[in-house]
């Protein structure tokens, strides 16, 4: 471990990291309906909503999704009209994929709806633990990009 970090700071934080992200995805699967897609659905929907169009290689390595298996989600997806494959305007042989008027709707449903919960849970909190998350969000931000851009290390 880095020098200046205390192990127990660092396991409490990755601890809670990972409690909230279990009890997020379990809450809003609870609480928000999502028109029959599944979790794996959902996230792609918002990556791509968030992305704007993008190739199936790119959402398949951002999502850490096997681009078979993306490729019948979004399949899936296309039937119920919520995503379409369209050529890439700078390469005409790869496709990209892009949210449809239907599936823009759904996502910005689902964004409000998931906004509301936690509007909700920070309303309980001491108003102190609310700001203080909200402050802390640039540096939640930068570890989750870091997270996601981290080159696996082998293990000795």
């Amino acid at each position: 471990m880095p020098t200046g970090f205390d192990k127990d700071e660092v396991g409490r934080l990755r601890g809670a990291l990972v409690r909230i992200a279990r009890s997020i995805a379990r809450s809003i699967d609870r609480q928000v309906p999502t028109e029959g897609l599944t979790r794996s659905q959902v996230w792609v929907l918002s990556t791509i909503a968030r992305m704007g169009p993008i190739g199936m290689g790119e959402l398949a390595e951002f999502e850490n999704m096997n681009p078979t298996m993306l490729s019948r989600m979004v399949g899936k997806m296309a039937d119920a009209g919520l995503v379409e494959r369209v050529s890439d305007a700078r390469d005409g042989r790869a496709v990209v994929v892009r949210l449809t008027t239907a599936g823009t709707a759904l996502q910005d449903r689902l964004r409000a709806e998931r906004s509301r919960l936690f509007v909700e849970r920070l309303a309980e909190l001491p108003e102190r633990f609310a700001t203080e998350l909200l402050g802390a969000l640039p540096a939640l931000e930068a570890l989750g990009e870091l997270m996601r851009d981290a080159k696996p290390r082998s293990v000795s």
